[in-house]
């Protein structure tokens, strides 16, 4: 059966009391299938690549861009390198520990997630599925050898001594390079800055060709990830979406797969997003505090551990 969009009306934040109401009655539907995004990590300290209004604020490391050159992977690594530092100490947030907690207690099913921080399942949550992969493993693309990011943060720690006190304040619109944090755990750095960078080789093979286990801009999802989601889709009852923009069809052919077969949908997330159409619950919220409303979990502070 096909479904028509229904263009949910949007209902802003003004309205948390009513919004928290609204989600709850939503979950009558049977335990949802929950697709989060980079909205969901923002009060963990990560912001998002787009802006409410849907704009990309920040231009990603590309796919063919990294494959493609030495200096490319040189440049990402390096700029990896510096982020990692405080990608890797954010810490889950309310939002995350409410659905968490939502879990546990059966009122969402599995967890879909656009991110690769980890930080759902460092909350408690388990069912997660990591769409865009994890950046806590390293893949060589030559020879296949895999490795925790941690210790290859080690190895590029000792080949490139003092390289961090040298980059700090580099960041190429003059602000410190910790503050330019980007989802996929880049940030901003200068051009000259990294060209005595020392890339990351692969411990067997030898080639710079080491990427982390994600998928960037403008690569696929793998075909079995995405047969795999889309089961899940059709044996949910209903899907909720988090802190999505559904700009990339990576999320927004879930949405469109369960409109296609009657399957109730609600979206919460701040601005616009191309699943707005598809939409039977539409809220512009802030995550963290509707989520702790929601779950209903006392002295549950809304901000990052």
């Amino acid at each position: 059966m096909t479904s028509q969009p229904t263009r949910a009306p949007l209902v802003n934040a003004d309205m948390s009391s009513d919004s928290e109401e609204r989600v709850r009655r939503f979950l009558d539907h049977g335990p949802p299938m929950v697709l989060t995004g980079a909205g969901m990590s923002t009060d963990s300290g990560i912001p998002d690549y787009r802006g409410p209004d849907g704009t990309r604020r920040v231009t990603p490391m590309q796919h063919g861009e990294f494959v493609g050159s030495s200096a490319a992977r040189q440049r990402y690594w390096a700029r990896s390198f510096i982020g990692w530092q405080r990608f890797s100490a954010a810490a889950p947030n309310a939002g995350h520990r409410a659905l968490a907690h939502l879990g546990t207690g059966g009122l969402i099913g599995p967890l879909v997630t656009q991110n690769v921080d980890g930080l759902h399942q460092r909350a408690g949550s388990r069912n997660v599925t990591e769409l865009h992969g994890s950046l806590a493993e390293v893949v060589c693309l030559t020879c296949g050898t895999r490795e925790s990011r941690e210790r290859l943060q080690e190895r590029v720690t000792a080949a490139n001594p003092e390289f961090a006190e040298r980059a700090v304040g580099s960041a190429s619109d003059g602000s410190r390079v910790s503050s330019q944090i980007r989802p996929d755990g880049d940030i901003v750095l200068a051009d000259e800055a990294v060209l005595d960078f020392v890339t990351p080789r692969c411990l067997v093979c030898g080639h710079d060709t080491v990427k982390p286990d994600v998928v960037f801009f403008g690569a696929s999802v793998p075909a079995e990830r995405v047969q795999r989601v889309y089961a899940l889709t059709d044996a949910a009852p209903a899907l909720l979406v988090l802190g999505s923009s559904l700009m990339v069809m990576s999320g927004l052919r879930f949405v469109k797969r369960a409109a296609a077969r009657g399957i109730p949908i609600a979206i919460v997330t701040r601005g616009a997003t191309r699943g707005d159409a598809y939409a039977a619950l539409r809220l512009d919220e802030s995550l963290s505090p509707l989520l702790v409303a929601v779950a209903g979990i006392r002295g549950l502070t809304q901000a990052a551990d």
